[in-house]
């Protein structure tokens, strides 16, 4: 079987789409050079009517996205960096988002918003490097972070036939990895389904994008001693709370492993969620960047020493399977 790479399941998704479905076309800055290799090739396929160059005005083209969309279009808009999400979060959350519910669910906004490639890469500094997809899950906006390429395939082609606004975020130490899988076997995959990536019984580590293969090292480093079950939840909004409840009904113990700030992330919602709602047989613990975490660029030991990593998970979950 041939090896599939995360950023050409990207590109496959995208390319099937655009045969499929004549009304899905993607704009965005600097696409047509391909510059994050997911219109690699559709320029040349599409043509310049489905493959739009924007000006630099994220507010303008993601509006323009949302005209597009109200109109009967599917748009995919590419965003080069993650923090130009903000400056457009409200065309996205308080637009794009609320349009269908204030027409009554007359008008649908199917927009995809794609980022190929969020969080930190070493020195790409603070404005470059930030994981916002909490901000979005927070304000019900429909949000998934594939952790391989197969969902990344499987959740972008289902995110650009939804009638909702999704946001896609791909992480960028995610992009380089490479699955044996058919092309035949590439599927939609649903919003709000998680997926169990090894069985266990002792705890359940949930772990967010491309933390699901760190965190998979370290269930193997403590196979020996403790069974680790590794929950990816793939969307964060809709969060598969029954997969987690299921997980946690084998385990009672859990640890969020999460690529976000620790204040008002999203590991915060899913321990709350679980301690109010779920079997714990003991404290829950995250595992996250620090409280209001900034990665500066200019000092690379610093922007390292604010990742969350394999030996903070290993101590979270020493310490919650520990007798008390």
């Amino acid at each position: 079987m041939p090896k599939l790479s995360y950023t050409k399941a990207l590109n496959k998704a995208l390319t099937d789409e655009m045969e499929r479905d004549p009304a899905v076309f993607v704009l965005g800055e600097d696409i047509k050079f391909a510059l994050n290799n997911v219109t690699t090739g559709l320029l040349d396929r599409f043509g310049p009517q489905r493959v739009l160059e924007t000006p630099l005005s994220e507010q303008g083209f993601t509006n323009f996205a949302t005209g597009a969309a109200m109109a009967g279009r599917r748009p995919v808009v590419e965003y080069q960096i993650p923090f130009l999400l903000l400056l457009v979060l409200e065309q996205i959350a308080n637009q794009a988002n609320k349009f269908a519910l204030m027409s009554g669910g007359q008008v649908a906004v199917p927009v995809t918003y794609l980022l190929p490639g969020t969080g930190w890469r070493p020195g790409w500094g603070a404005q470059h490097s930030d994981q916002p997809y909490s901000v979005f899950a927070h304000l019900g906006v429909k949000t998934v972070i594939p952790a391989t390429p197969t969902d990344a395939y499987g959740l972008f082609t289902t995110a650009i036939r939804d009638d909702d606004p999704v946001v896609v975020f791909c992480p960028m130490p995610a992009l380089g990895i490479r699955e044996e899988v058919s092309y035949v076997d590439l599927v939609p995959v649903p919003l709000g389904v998680g997926r169990v990536c090894r069985p266990g019984t002792d705890v359940t580590v949930v772990a967010i994008g491309h933390l699901v293969h760190e965190a998979l090292a370290v269930a193997d480093e403590l196979s020996g001693e403790l069974s680790v079950e590794v929950f990816d939840p793939r969307t964060l909004y809709p969060f598969d709370w029954a997969g987690l409840a299921a997980s946690l009904e084998r385990t009672g113990r859990l640890v969020v492993f999460d690529d976000s700030n620790r204040h008002c992330g999203i590991g915060a919602e899913i321990l709350a969620t679980a301690a109010e709602e779920m079997p714990l047989i003991a404290p829950p613990k995250r595992v996250t960047r620090p409280d209001g975490a900034v990665v500066v660029g200019c000092s690379p030991e610093l922007d390292r020493a604010v990742q969350p990593t394999r030996p903070q998970l290993l101590a979270a979950i020493q310490a919650v399977t520990k007798p008390r």
